[in-house]
């Protein structure tokens, strides 16, 4: 168990990325969701160890993260948002130099280790490919494979899936799904399909602060009643704006979908939405932008 508890950080600048952020993360895959700037990469680099939070705390098991970093680096799998390796490097030879930091000093271990990966993520018959001539899918699958040496038990990944294309998208996922079984995974993304694959537990972080958190389908159901929807002229858009709480748009057919957040029925041909979690992380969404407005007036 991941537990973190009123963890703030402010940069030099006096911008506060974290917010008094308080999670309990059970083994498994568990899904961090929020728009860009809302303090997911801050919050991960900071459970991995790479940057000292301002106040609160943070314990894996027996692990004070904060006072013990390298107890939890021993113990820890990271593929942050932006993998740099050596590009004209083989597959199989970066694998193999990651394990001698990891502290695979044996090397038939390091042969036993760097196969086994590279099998388990499908890289095995282009191992001596240098990582230049990877597609961005195949990189992050290599990314999965140096954050598995070592046998973590827990681990972050930082907006794995954006830009792959579906394909790729799916393979990592179903990659993740296989890990996610035994050990603490944590996904960090704002692609909430992503989230609702794979994630039976989940948490909305915005400005800094977790808006929202329990089990999709628990969050989907409570959410239910709030969401409406009707098809519209794109070009009276800004007029419902002006008229209704719009969380989300979408094109279809040439005219928009516009999904409104209501506590009661607002009339006007409105039908509710039976709801998904995307109707859920933009409603959560524009409640947290609706606080501090309220709080100023």
């Amino acid at each position: 168990m991941l537990e973190l508890t009123s963890v703030t950080h402010v940069y030099g600048n006096g911008t506060r990325a974290l917010d008094s952020v308080s999670l309990s993360v059970p083994k498994g895959m568990f899904g961090l969701l929020g728009p860009n700037g809302a303090g997911k990469s801050t919050l991960m680099r900071t459970v991995a160890t790479l940057q000292t939070p301002t106040s609160g705390s943070i314990r894996f098991g027996d692990v004070d993260v904060i006072a013990q970093p390298e107890a939890l680096r021993a113990r820890l799998g990271y593929l942050p948002q932006d993998f740099g390796v050596y590009p004209r490097v083989s597959a199989y030879d970066m694998l193999d130099h990651m394990a001698v930091l990891k502290g695979v000093a044996s090397a038939r271990e390091r042969k036993e280790t760097v196969e086994t990966l590279l099998n388990q993520v499908n890289l095995w018959t282009v191992r001596r490919k240098a990582i230049a001539g990877f597609s961005g899918g195949m990189r992050q699958r290599f990314g999965i494979a140096q954050a598995l040496i070592g046998n973590p038990d827990l681990i972050i990944v930082d907006e794995p899936t954006a830009g792959l294309d579906p394909e790729e998208r799916n393979r990592f996922l179903n990659l993740l799904a296989e890990i996610g079984e035994n050990v603490v995974i944590i996904l960090s993304t704002h692609i909430v399909e992503d989230v609702a694959d794979l994630c039976p537990r989940m948490a909305v972080l915005a400005g800094g602060r977790i808006q929202l958190e329990g089990a999709p389908l628990d969050l989907i159901a409570r959410a239910r009643g709030t969401v409406w929807a009707r098809t519209i002229d794109r070009d009276a858009l800004d007029a419902y704006r002006a008229r209704y709480e719009v969380i989300s748009t979408r094109l279809f057919a040439g005219r928009t979908i516009v999904h409104i957040l209501s506590d009661g029925d607002p009339g006007d041909r409105f039908a509710a939405v039976e709801g998904g979690l995307e109707d859920v992380y933009f409603s959560t969404l524009a409640h947290s932008r609706r606080a501090p407005a309220a709080h100023a007036a």
